[in-house]
């Protein structure tokens, strides 16, 4: 099955599972288009139905509760109920039962086409070393979440950069079209417990954002509260890709809130999923981190051995995982995590390169 077509049957599987925004969807495609980086992070759907193909050996690896959809810019800040900043992993779409090592290799193609682009300056193989010396490190210590207070210095600096400033984070909120006539019941609902207290007027505005859920509807509600502004946004969730790229039919469970529930964690208070919905607190420091954001000082090999330690972080939520995972860890060198990174970043290409031959046609 080529490109288009498994597009085209995958997301007539998704609008069985939710409403679909058309004008987004189209703009996905555009943006798919654009280089293989981009088209990597749109394209989970199409990585799960070549993974098990193109690297066989690793993708029988032992299972735990995986990100999946897992790539360099999927990593963001939240405010814990302290009011502390934290760093971790930010969207978890696409969680289910898969291998541990998918969220390794994702990772380390991403950085392999992110570097490819210009957006990271580090070599691949010293990028798959880092990621495996911090998820290795993060099992032997059972985890620990990044709390950007006493430590992390070096970490907070990136979090806290210039291009975060409140002031451009409204100014993009306002600029967002508000979305005409009365939201869905439950949804205003789920919306209306999101706020800090009851009877707080918001204007629901729609957002388009993401790559890998662009063409999903988002809906943010922006309200004046105690002297300043706040946001709340919701986006509708549907079943992984794993499930589509299976052949699975009917209802399978969203395992999102399962995840967060279960890693090693410094909970955000706001990241709750409601029926099919994922909602959650948006400011400038309540988001996810982009690589065009990123401070030109990065200490980048730091920062892939950080997303390595996340990683285990999430996949210590597994019982047993520890265990299982070290075993089949100790025969595992970066140099194959480098070779699997390079298959599957060139197998993405292709993908990529006939998907762009037949937007030209």
């Amino acid at each position: 099955m080529n490109i288009v077509k498994a597009t085209s049957r995958y997301e007539t599987w998704l609008g069985q599972h939710t409403t679909l925004v058309r004008p987004d969807l189209r703009l996905k495609h555009q943006r798919m288009a654009d280089s293989p980086f981009p088209f990597f992070r749109a394209t989970f759907y199409r990585w799960m139905q070549i993974w098990p193909e193109v690297c066989p050996d690793l993708a029988k690896a032992p299972r735990v509760l995986a990100v999946g959809d897992l790539h360099v810019e999927n990593f963001g800040t939240w405010r814990d109920i302290e009011g502390r900043l934290v760093w971790g992993i930010n969207d978890f779409d696409e969680a289910g039962n898969m291998s541990y090592t998918i969220d390794l290799v994702r990772l380390a193609t991403s950085a392999l086409l992110a570097s490819t682009e210009g957006h990271l300056r580090l070599e691949t193989k010293d990028a798959c070393a880092a990621l495996l010396d911090g998820y290795r490190e993060s099992l032997v210590e059972s985890g620990r979440p990044f709390v950007l207070e006493e430590e992390h210095k070096w970490l907070r600096l990136i979090a806290l950069n210039e291009l975060r400033d409140p002031v451009h984070f409204w100014a993009k909120m306002d600029a967002l079209p508000k979305i005409p006539g009365k939201l869905p019941r439950k949804l205003r609902e789920s919306l209306d417990r999101m706020m800090p207290e009851p009877g707080i007027e918001y204007r629901a505005v729609r957002r388009v954002a993401g790559l890998g859920s662009l063409g999903h509807v988002r809906v943010v509600a922006i309200a004046e509260c105690h002297g300043g502004r706040i946001a709340r946004e919701a986006k509708a969730l549907t079943p992984s890709a794993i499930h589509w790229a299976s052949g699975k039919t009917g209802q399978t469970e969203i395992m999102y809130q399962t995840i967060l529930d279960r890693a090693v964690r410094d909970p955000d208070p706001f990241a709750r999923l409601r029926g099919s919905w994922v909602l959650r607190r948006l400011s400038p420091h309540c988001s996810r981190i982009e690589l065009a954001v990123l401070p030109s000082n990065r200490d980048e090999i730091r920062l892939l051995f950080a997303m390595g330690w996340e990683t285990a972080n999430i996949h210590l939520g597994t019982s047993g995982a520890r265990r299982s995972i070290s075993r089949h860890l100790d025969r595992l060198k970066p140099v194959e995590l480098l070779a699997a990174a390079k298959d599957m970043a060139k197998a993405v290409t292709e993908d990529w390169r006939a998907w762009k031959e037949a937007k030209e046609v």
